[in-house]
């Protein structure tokens, strides 16, 4: 059965990856890349594998990922086996396009452009495990986390869950998009929803997402009104 992350990249990319990897890991999340223990013996059988026991794969998007013929047949192949696809943007000024484009169209990626700040690092990685617990808390074996005496205080981090609806920043601020729990009512007779701005997460910034006319809507998984 597919058991993990699958970490998908461009090697000029390996350092953050890398970065990446040991931090999701050391939050609890079973996750896979090639330099890793992922690789042994032939390269294409060993990333097969890779992509056969994953339950979601993040692709690292950058032109240079975009041009990779290992890459492309990582994600194609990903994607023929409906594999969960989280995707990363690291390119600012840049939009995925040709075979990228075409098997990310529609989906929401997770923004990793602005990481000149420490906080911002810390911002994005949250971000990605949301993203990726949303998409596939329920398939993934998570680990608790557990601290090395019994007599220490547990961790600050709380144990990694799924989120009950996924969790939208608003783009200059940073700040997450909740909803106010009050109506406006507009002269010409309609009722709306206001939003509100918070720096974290409460429980009416999580929005789960309803598929309907060829469209994606959002729904509050408090309040059951539409973010528009």
């Amino acid at each position: 059965m597919p058991s993990h992350i699958m970490l998908s990249y461009q090697w000029d990319d390996q350092a953050l990856v890398k970065k990446i990897f040991d931090r999701l890991r050391k939050d609890g999340l079973p996750v896979w890349m090639d330099i890793e223990g992922g690789v042994t013996g032939n390269i294409n059988d060993a990333m097969a594998a890779g992509v056969e026991e994953a339950v979601v794969i993040c692709p690292f998007m950058t032109p240079a990922y975009q041009a990779s013929r290992s890459c492309k047949k990582e994600l194609n192949y990903a994607d023929s086996r409906e594999v969960i696809i989280v995707p990363v943007m690291l390119a600012s000024n840049w939009e995925a396009s040709e075979w990228l484009g075409l098997i990310t169209a529609g989906l929401l990626w997770v923004d990793f452009r602005n990481l000149e700040k420490d906080e911002s690092y810390e911002m994005c990685v949250s971000s990605l495990e949301e993203e990726i617990m949303y998409n596939a808390g329920h398939l993934l074996a998570v680990e608790e986390l557990r601290s090395e005496e019994e007599d220490l205080p547990e961790p600050s981090k709380p144990h990694l869950k799924r989120k009950p609806g996924r969790g939208f920043l608003h783009e200059l601020s940073k700040l997450y998009i909740q909803d106010a729990d009050e109506q406006v009512v507009d002269p010409t007779g309609d009722t709306r929803n206001t939003v509100e701005l918070h720096e974290k997460p409460g429980e009416r910034c999580y929005w789960e997402e309803i598929k309907a006319n060829g469209a994606k809507y959002y729904r509050n998984v408090v309040t059951n009104r539409y973010l528009g």
